[in-house]
């Protein structure tokens, strides 16, 4: 399963001119984690986060407040804030290294990018969603996809906390791998087995 097949797309984005407030206005209109930074070309130059936004904005101690030069003045602009240079993977990484960078790296969003164009974005919760999909919307899911490739009555299909058992009247083994392809790149679906199951007759 690759980064496109779960990423969002269009993805919302903001510019080094954008102020800080204004970008945190949009992620806590959207539940947002991070927004990728980009210049006139919607290429990626950084990334904002809800941790760049309210860095050094909220004193320890209030009293604080009263001796200049013991706190640091927050950036009003994402240009003063944000994290740069960002990381960004290619759409058509596969989902695993995707989701081993955001686990290794202790973050949570990553832009999507075709060059260095913005392109999707992937964060946790969309794994998270991902995997949280129920049995028998998954199962519909694969059979609608196999459906297109195959025929609508070629293939059996059940799926048990994620694990797909596909059933298939024909005994090809290239079919078989294709149709394992298949189903691995839908959403939910941890792994998939494919057997040679002789129709009834």
């Amino acid at each position: 399963m690759r980064a496109r097949d779960l990423m969002t797309s269009p993805v919302v984005t903001v510019t080094t001119e954008t102020t800080a407030k204004h970008a945190a206005e949009i992620l806590a209109e959207h539940g947002f984690t991070g927004l990728p930074v980009v210049d006139e070309y919607d290429c990626l130059v950084g990334i904002v986060t809800e941790t760049d936004l309210i860095r050094d904005r909220f004193p320890r101690d209030i009293r604080s407040w009263g001796h200049p030069g013991e706190r640091t003045k927050p950036g009003t602009t994402v240009a003063a804030v944000m994290t740069t240079p960002a990381i960004g993977m290619s759409a058509g990484a596969d989902l695993t290294e995707v989701s081993r960078v955001l686990l290794d790296g202790r973050i949570r969003t990553m832009p999507l990018v075709d060059g260095s164009k913005v392109v999707g974005i992937l964060t946790r919760g969309d794994f998270v969603r991902a995997f949280a999909r129920e049995d028998t919307v998954i199962a519909a899911d694969v059979r609608h996809h196999l459906a297109i490739y195959g025929g609508p009555s070629r293939w059996t299909v059940a799926v048990h906390d994620g694990e797909c058992r596909i059933g298939d009247q024909y005994g090809n083994d290239t079919d078989h791998h294709v149709a394992k392809v298949i189903a691995e790149a839908i959403p939910g679906v941890v792994e998939a087995k494919v057997t040679y199951q002789e129709a009834d007759r």
